[in-house]
């Protein structure tokens, strides 16, 4: 057995998650887990990053970028006081990072995630492996969705078609076949739409228990104006993210029409579930034998009850029925890609991001420094000695 940390913060952007992952060759194991919040300001300065790029410069982002990076060690170090670990116990932390822009496509495809692995690194000691995404878009894919692959290890069922569905800021779907084929993508809007709506109406971060959504009915003609996005239509694999996914966005479907906000808040509830259930349909080829959903989703009831209407016959239940809380499987999920790569396998499903292959994903920022060998202290005496 090997201990592996994994951190991660998505496109709800609210904070790091962190969790504790035991690997052996029999399968992976959830020891400890925690959140870190991410102060209101810098939280206001990362939005503000992604609604604005053209209005963050050099000095700002190199500053974003070790400030994150701060948030993420201490996660890490929150993480090992609160399980009791030692450093020395983990081998490698796996850090995804903070993605400001996701950009997979154009003559100079590119993907950015911040939070400085050298931070993490030179506070805990412990070897870092992040950047994980880059390398499959050298090799022509998405980049995204990454975590389709650990859905695989852990919730594939043989004979039994499943669909894993994360509902973060964006919402991402992972098929996993009763043959053992493994297919995904973003489906589009998770959270972030009724996160960006919640905020402007009310001032909250995100709508508590979908309480205002639950109050409102779903507008058919706004409905249709969402999904009449390009995005939608778009054959796999494919990725998008808040670049496309904004208030500004929302400002141009809302453009002309009067509504209450409870109705906004419940038509944009029903077309994160309607998206989902059409890729959904649209990938399977067959109705699953069940969907099991995570991510911060699940905690939004109004939510979870207009999937499961629009998924009639099929169990809609969150990741805990097979034993992994909701909120840990993304975290999880890079902790097992950093034991991928020190094992040196790869972490990509080319199926899934287009990639030209699977590939090791991410690169290794070590930690604590080892002492020189007798061997490379004998040279470093010869090169010394040497007229």
């Amino acid at each position: 057995m090997t201990r592996y940390a994994g951190l991660m913060s998505g496109t709800s952007m609210d904070g790091v998650d962190a969790v504790l992952l035991d690997v052996a060759a029999s399968g992976c194991r959830i020891t400890a887990a925690t959140h870190r919040d991410y102060s209101p300001e810098l939280g206001a300065q990362l939005r503000a990053a992604i609604t604005r790029p053209d209005r963050v410069g050099l000095d700002e982002l190199g500053q974003l970028d070790v400030l994150v990076g701060e948030v993420f060690a201490a996660a890490l170090q929150q993480l090992l006081a609160e399980a009791g670990v030692r450093a020395d116990t983990v081998r490698a932390v796996g850090s995804h990072g903070q993605t400001l822009r996701h950009q997979p496509h154009g003559d100079a495809p590119f993907t950015l995630q911040i939070g400085d692995p050298n931070v993490i690194a030179e506070r805990s000691g412990i070897d870092v492996v992040a950047d994980f995404r880059r390398r499959d878009i050298a090799a022509g894919g998405e980049a995204a969705p990454l975590v389709p692959a650990f859905h695989a290890a852990v919730f594939g069922a043989p004979g039994e078609t499943r669909v894993v569905v994360n509902i973060g800021g964006i919402a991402n779907i992972t098929v996993l076949a009763a043959d053992g084929g493994v297919t995904g993508f973003d489906t589009g809007p998770g959270n972030c739409l009724m996160d960006v709506w919640v905020q402007a109406q009310r001032g909250e971060a995100f709508d508590r228990d979908g309480a205002l959504a639950a109050a409102g009915r779903v507008n058919a003609a706004l409905l249709e104006r969402l999904l009449a996005e390009p995005y939608l239509q778009r054959m796999a694999p494919k990725s998008t993210g808040r670049e496309l996914f904004q208030a500004t966005w929302l400002e141009a479907m809302l453009a002309g029409a009067t509504l209450e906000a409870a109705d906004v808040q419940a038509t944009l509830c029903e077309y994160t579930a309607r998206t989902i259930r059409d890729a959904i349909v649209s990938l399977a080829g067959v109705q699953p034998g069940r969907v099991l959903v995570c991510g911060g989703g699940t905690l939004n009831p109004q939510l979870m009850q207009r999937l499961a209407a629009q998924l009639p016959g099929v169990r809609v239940a969150s990741t805990a029925a097979c034993g992994i809380d909701p909120m840990q499987v993304e975290a999880a999920a890079f902790a097992w890609l950093a034991h991928r790569h020190i094992e040196r396998l790869p972490g990509n499903l080319p199926a899934v991001t287009g990639a030209r292959g699977p590939r090791v994903l991410g690169a290794t920022f070590p930690g604590a420094v080892t002492q020189p060998s007798s061997d490379l202290r004998m040279m470093r005496e010869r090169v010394r000695s040497t007229p």
